[in-house]
């Protein structure tokens, strides 16, 4: 082997080698060269974690926690996450090129899910219903849906990943997680905390590799009974179509291509911050992207010089820096569709207003670096206007009036999040109610939190992530009856 660190998987509570004995590399955005080697597992390693965490599932000490054990098992691992956040994020950084900043927000905001879940644990309460039938008791208690594949992606790895896995926790699932193969160094450390908090084994397992090598087989797994997906959307319709095969419960959370819409009654300074936020921070690799700036024709002209005085200034380089403000691509293959992107928009006649190319500053290194790009004349039917693009590049789409503003928002296969910049409530209210978006930021972007319920319309997923919404995704509902008669009526009729 290399000189390069060495992770392996974590199935059944064991820190496991790839059956096959094989590794891949993993990769440093800034540095554009591996640092370290990941396990690669295959159908062999997913049969063994699934079993692992269908045990777990049904024998051992998880199902015998009391609905209050489970969730104080989940608000011990929120304390070791404080308590290692600056490592972990650091980790997240090496692996996927975002900004220190972003990521140790991240990482340090990330125990409120596994508080705010070990708190809603022992809360999941059933029903006596009033039943319409004579001499009977009916009740419902909710049971967990069984065993979870959790499949992540690469741009935020324990933050979405946390989305799935707390909930499920809680729920009295057991989870199989399949990391990015492009970001998998973080959730495997992550295990060291799962054990160190007290979790049964079995619980929680990793397996690391590829798509069509740990994803497909781990969704088409008979003893998988719900999948929780995050990802682009050919991924996500694949997921579903294996999933579908088996019946499982799918939850799904993909692309997006939102508005952010700025009317003339909006504090400029302000909404210039807004778009700068929703498509430059995280180097746009982000499903929420504000990728489409929908702008009033009257302001126009000023919105886009402010704009553009304000994102030329952006601090490019080391992601490690706590000032630099824009980061590298993740990956290569990412790297190069950007590229391709930007092509296909000169190609179709939009305007390039700012970069358009590869960053060749020395503070830049050898990462895989792409200047902020803005484009203007840009129409809605353009593919730079219909397609995610998952990086730094903002097409400007003027509109005439509110009506036009929403058609053009909402005419996109797409529908995760939108923006709205106005100073007027009654447009907030009417814009928020009729934008086909599971997110409405007014006068802000890019929020979310472990209280608030997140996910798309469209095509942009199925199911919610967050809140008391997501726990419900992990759950599956019994109703109990018991008589209380005498004595059985007559066997022949339907009671």
């Amino acid at each position: 082997m290399s000189n390069l660190l060495t992770y392996k998987m974590f199935i059944g509570g064991d820190w496991v080698d790839a059956r096959s004995g094989e590794w891949f590399e993993s990769f440093d955005p800034y540095a554009g060269k591996p640092w370290a080697l990941v396990a690669r597992g295959g159908e062999a390693d997913v049969h063994d974690a699934v079993a692992a965490a269908q045990s777990a599932l049904t024998s051992g000490e998880w199902p015998k926690l009391k609905a209050s054990q489970r969730g104080a098992v989940l608000r011990r691992l929120g304390d070791l996450i404080a308590r290692e956040a600056e490592r972990l994020a650091a980790l997240e950084v090496r692996d996927n090129g975002k900004l220190i900043a972003e990521m140790g927000a991240q990482v340090r905001y990330l125990p409120q899910w596994y508080y705010y879940y070990g708190g809603l644990a022992d809360k999941i309460e059933g029903s006596v219903i009033p039943i319409d039938k004579a001499d009977t008791f009916n009740f419902t208690r909710h049971e967990p849906v069984g065993v979870v594949a959790a499949i992540t992606p690469w741009n935020s790895p324990l933050l979405l990943t946390s989305w799935k896995l707390a909930p499920a926790l809680a729920a009295g699932c057991t989870v199989v997680v399949k990391p990015s193969e492009h970001t998998s160094i973080s959730m495997l450390e992550f295990c060291k905390l799962i054990e160190e908090a007290g979790f049964p084994k079995g619980v929680v397992n990793v397996v690391t590799g590829y798509g069509p090598e740990v994803g497909e087989p781990l969704v088409a797994h008979p003893d998988v009974a719900k999948v929780a997906f995050t990802g682009g959307e050919m991924g996500g319709q694949k997921v579903y179509e294996t999933a579908a095969r088996g019946l499982k419960k799918v939850t799904l959370e993909l692309g997006g291509k939102s508005p952010n819409i700025v009317f003339d009654d909006a504090v400029l300074d302000d909404a210039v911050k807004g778009v700068i936020s929703g498509i430059f921070a995280a180097t746009g690799q982000t499903c929420i992207a504000g990728s489409r700036l929908l702008v009033q024709k009257s302001i126009e002209k000023p919105l886009t010089e402010k704009l553009l005085a304000l994102a030329s200034t952006a601090r490019m380089g080391n992601p490690m820096s706590l000032d630099t403000q824009i980061g590298p691509v993740t990956t290569r293959q990412q790297y190069q569709k950007i590229l391709g992107y930007i092509d296909v928009a000169k190609q179709e006649g939009a305007r390039l207003a700012l970069g358009g190319r590869p960053a060749d500053r020395p503070e830049c290194g050898e990462g895989w670096f792409v200047e902020p790009t803005i484009f203007s004349g840009v129409n809605n039917q353009m593919r730079i206007a219909r397609e995610e693009v998952f990086g730094p590049v903002l097409s400007i789409i003027p509109f005439a009036d509110e009506d036009e503003a929403i058609s053009i928002a909402n005419d996109s296969p797409y529908g995760l999040a939108a923006g709205v910049w106005t100073t007027s409530i009654k447009r907030a209210i009417r814009s928020s109610e009729r934008l086909q978006a599971g997110s409405v930021w007014v006068n802000t972007y890019r929020a979310v939190s472990y209280m608030s319920p997140f996910g798309g319309y469209k095509r942009s997923g199925l199911g919610r992530e967050n809140g008391q919404d997501a726990i419900w995704e992990y759950l599956q509902t019994k109703s109990v009856w018991i008589s209380t008669a005498d004595e059985v009526a007559n066997p022949f009729v339907m009671r």
